[in-house]
C-alpha cells in the first residue's frame, strides 16, 4: 500500500481549507467586524490511527478506507464564544465549494466524557493530476475552553489507551461542565468583550 500517495490529495484538502477558512478570518478583519473564528488548525490522520480505525470497522482495501473512515481529512475551527460556532457552521453550509452530508451537535447534546463540539462531514473536491478527486473531511468546530478540555482529554485517552481511569474520567467529567459554565458567563457579556477588543485594535 502507497500511503504516501493514497494521503496526498488529503493533505491538499486541508491545505487548501485552511487558506480558505483562515481567510473568513481574514476578511472580518478587514471590514473591523468581530470574527466568530479565533483560529483555524488542520491535519492528516497519522497512518498508524488510520489503521487502528480500519481495524474497528472491519475495513481492508483504500476504497473501503476513503468511503469508511470520514476523519482522514480534519478541520477544526476555534470560536470565542458559543454563538459562533453556530454562526460558522452556517457560514459553512452556504459555501459553494463543498457539501455537507452530516453534522452532529455535541454541544446541545455532549458525549457521556462531557465532549462539546459542533462536527461537519463534508465532500470537497481536489484537483489532482489525475483529474477531480472527492475527499471526505471533518470539520469541529468548538470554543476555546472546549478545545482545551478536548486536547486534554486526548491525551489521557493516549495515555491509558482509551482506558481512563474511574477517577480521573470523574474529575474530566466536572472539568467539561465547568469549561461550559465558562461558555455560558462569557457570552453574558459578549457585547462588552468584543467592544473592549474593538477599543484595543484600534489602539
Amino acid at each position: 500500500m502507497n500511503w504516501d500517495a493514497f494521503l496526498a490529495p488529503y493533505a491538499q484538502a486541508v491545505e487548501e481549507l485552511k487558506v480558505k477558512l483562515r481567510g473568513i478570518r481574514k476578511q472580518f478583519g478587514l471590514e473591523s467586524s468581530h470574527s466568530p473564528i479565533e483560529f483555524v488548525t488542520g491535519r492528516v490522520k497519522p497512518v498508524k490511527s488510520i489503521l487502528e480505525k480500519a481495524e474497528l470497522k472491519q475495513v481492508t482495501s483504500f476504497e473501503q478506507i476513503e468511503n469508511e473512515i470520514q476523519d482522514i481529512a480534519g478541520l477544526r475551527i476555534v470560536c470565542q464564544f458559543v454563538d459562533d460556532i453556530y454562526q460558522v457552521a452556517e457560514m459553512i453550509r452556504e459555501r459553494n465549494d463543498l457539501t455537507i452530508i452530516a453534522e452532529k451537535d455535541y454541544i446541545k447534546k455532549n458525549k457521556d466524557s462531557g465532549y462539546r463540539s459542533y462536527h461537519q462531514i463534508i465532500e470537497y473536491p481536489v484537483e489532482t493530476i489525475h483529474g477531480k478527486k472527492i475527499i471526505l473531511a471533518e470539520i469541529q468546530i468548538r470554543t476555546l475552553a472546549m478545545n482545551f478540555w478536548a486536547i486534554n482529554e486526548h491525551s489521557l485517552n493516549y495515555k491509558y489507551k482509551g482506558r481512563i481511569p474511574v477517577e480521573i474520567k470523574s474529575r474530566l467529567k466536572r472539568a467539561a461542565e465547568a469549561a461550559f459554565k465558562l461558555d455560558e458567563e462569557m457570552s453574558k457579556i459578549k457585547k462588552e468583550i468584543q467592544e473592549a477588543q474593538r477599543i484595543f485594535h484600534h489602539k
